[in-house]
């Protein structure tokens, strides 16, 4: 039995048409640091750290370990994924 290629062809040239919704720029900054992290990149500025995280609306306390922080973003961001 021949399976039609048709379905798999339209959902494909749909899926290439369709308009994508830009990111906000806080979640764009969200994941760019997550996947510089994941790279094995450091981040040497908490503070810059703490300020996504204030922009993606978590509260983060001054004396927060920065890995705390992270993974904190890293969950906010796969949140926004689904």
């Amino acid at each position: 039995m021949i399976r039609h290629q048709k379905p798999d062809l339209y959902r494909w040239l749909k899926a290439l048409w369709r308009t994508r919704v830009p990111l906000p720029p806080e979640m764009q900054r969200a994941k760019e640091v997550i996947a510089a992290i994941d790279k094995g990149g450091v981040p040497l500025n908490p503070a810059r750290i703490n300020d996504i995280a204030r922009n993606l609306g978590l509260e983060v306390s001054r004396k927060a370990p920065v890995e705390e922080t992270i993974q904190r973003i890293r969950l906010a961001v796969m949140r926004s994924q689904r």
